[in-house]
Formats: C-alpha cells, structure tokens, sequence
C-alpha cells in the first residue's frame, strides 16, 4: 500500500515545495504575504536579491505544476545552495547556527525533485502523453 502511495506523496511534495518557494519568490518581489525577510523589496534587477526572488517566483510556479520540472528544480536548488554558503554560511558551520536551514531544506527538496523528476501529477507528464515532447525528455513512469 505504501509503495503505491509514493507516486501520490512524491507528486505532492513537488507541488507543495513549488508553491511554497513561489511564495517567498512574491513575498520579496511584491511585498505581499508578509514581505520579504530580507527587509525591503530589492529593485528590479537588483543583484542578487531581485534575481533570487525572480528564481523562486518562476522556479516555484514551474516545479508546482510540473512544467520543465527537473531544469526548474536544479535551477532552484542551485539558487538555494548559492544563498547558503554566501549569505548564512560564513556566519557558522551549521544551519541551525546560521539561520540557512531554509536554504538547505529547500536545497536539497528541489535535488530530490529533479532526481525524481516530475511525475504523472504534472503538465510534463500530460505534454509527453500528447506526444509534444520527446521520448527522452518524457517522465518515467
């Protein structure tokens, strides 16, 4: 029974762990739903913090639904690996020390996805059933 849940979970995981990065992708670029952690909304094309933010917004709504998922969730996962060791790194050895558990969690969340890719839960999934994308671009099943 479990193994036959995985699929479920795993197609979940994406589609939770996608939004909640879109999320914190708007909370920077817009103010909303809190605003950004960082302080204040960074200017368009602002480096890094406007370019992070534009990563997680279209990263997290691509990984979300499925689309492009494993060139998404790699994308994603390098945007957080990057934030990790530059910003809360050199401020201590551990996340737990340098307020990055964010960072890695997602880090590692987005490597898991693009390892598991997306799923049958996804627009890759219907596209490839269409036959709008190739055989080697098509989810495994």
């Amino acid at each position: 029974m479990l193994e036959e849940a995985g699929e479920h979970v795993a197609a979940l995981f994406r589609a939770v762990v996608g939004l909640l990065f879109a999320c914190h992708g708007a909370a920077t670029l817009f103010g909303v739903l809190g605003g950004p952690h960082g302080g204040r909304v960074p200017e368009v094309g602002q480096w890094p913090g406007w370019w992070a933010a534009a990563i997680q917004l279209a990263g997290g709504v691509l990984v979300a639904v499925g689309l492009g998922t494993r060139i998404a969730a790699v994308l994603c996962s390098g945007s957080m690996a990057y934030a990790y060791f530059v910003v809360h790194q050199p401020a201590g050895l551990f996340p737990l020390e340098n307020g990055g558990e964010p960072a890695a969690m997602f880090c590692w969340s987005f490597l898991l996805i693009a390892a598991l890719g997306p799923g049958r839960w996804s627009l890759d999934a219907l596209r490839a059933a269409r036959g709008e994308v190739r055989a080697e671009d098509r989810p495994r099943p």
